[in-house]
């Protein structure tokens, strides 16, 4: 009776029925994500779990003995699946920062990069009027538009992008940030959507456009390439397809002096810069990003 009792209380279906601790749960997702890749791994169990408990980074340091209750620990075990079959964690978790501004992302929009911040540093700096009417062309998150329009109260957006879906998550994040009065949204292909009420009627007009080879898919890595909108990633053979479109339209759609900045990949500055018909735009800046890499160009309508 006694060796029965004991196998009872050491047989695997109990043992892993047990309630884990926090550092516990850190410890064991943190060695399955690094089985899977996963770079960082720790820090992004901790990002997991601190979103599976509602609860911040301070608190799973301060309280590594507390217990998960089952339901959080079934939902955390669901989401490092994920996590380890390649799923970005911001996919996971629905959040990302930008710009110092908290976002919702989900797999229809790009998550918003870091480097993307020097478009934004950039327009800022370039126009300092209190008042400013802006397009954003491919706005995805909306972290690009709802960051200016954060930063200058008076200034007014139109935000496009091919992606009803994108356009939702976008809403709700001007929403969020108290802006939603002051910019539209539109589901256009570039600018297709826009009639000639907008034309000459912008002072700037941004981009993120996607500008990956579709040559370099294999390439990328499996949370970009698995995951993310490629109709946000891929622009043709060379890349270079939504930006060739971008310089020959957005010109009409500016004012004279009126600015056009657009993020571009590693390694596509010289050939971009190729691609300027000096008649019509001043080349103003390329912009290197904290790499060191040539990432944001900035031109001027001249005419």
């Amino acid at each position: 009776m006694q060796d029965r009792i004991v196998d009872f209380f050491v047989s695997p279906g109990m043992v892993s029925q047990m309630p884990k601790s926090i550092a516990e749960t850190i410890l064991d997702g943190a060695h399955q994500l690094r089985l899977a890749g996963v770079t960082e791994a720790r820090r992004e169990v901790g990002s997991i779990l601190g979103h599976v408990l509602g609860r911040d980074r301070s608190f799973i340091l301060t309280h590594a003995d507390e217990l998960l209750e089952p339901e959080q620990s079934e939902t955390f075990q669901k989401l490092l699946n994920r996590r380890a079959n390649g799923e970005p964690l911001q996919y996971l978790t629905g959040h990302q920062e930008f710009f110092g501004l908290d976002f919702e992302v989900s797999p229809d929009v790009l998550i918003p990069r870091p480097e993307t911040e020097l478009l934004v540093e950039t327009a800022l700096n370039l126009v300092n009027t209190k008042d400013a009417l802006f397009c954003d062309v491919g706005t995805g998150s909306g972290c690009i538009t709802i960051s200016l329009l954060n930063r200058w109260p008076a200034w007014r957006a139109l935000a496009l992008d091919i992606s009803a879906g994108a356009l939702t998550v976008a809403q709700r994040n001007a929403s969020y940030h108290g802006v939603a009065d002051r910019v539209e949204f539109l589901v256009s292909d570039c600018f297709e959507a826009i009639n000639d009420t907008h034309r000459s009627t912008f002072d700037l007009i941004v981009s993120n456009p996607p500008y990956v080879e579709t040559s370099n898919r294999d390439s990328l890595q499996r949370e970009v390439r698995d995951f993310e909108p490629h109709s946000a990633l891929f622009a043709g053979a060379d890349g270079l397809a939504v930006i060739r479109r971008l310089l020959i339209e957005a010109g009409s759609f500016l004012k004279t002096d009126g600015f056009f900045l657009f993020e571009i990949g590693f390694n596509q500055a010289a050939a971009v810069e190729s691609l300027i018909d000096r008649d019509r735009w001043r080349l103003q800046g390329i912009y290197d990003d904290l790499q060191g890499i040539p990432r944001t160009i900035a031109l001027q309508k001249l005419s």
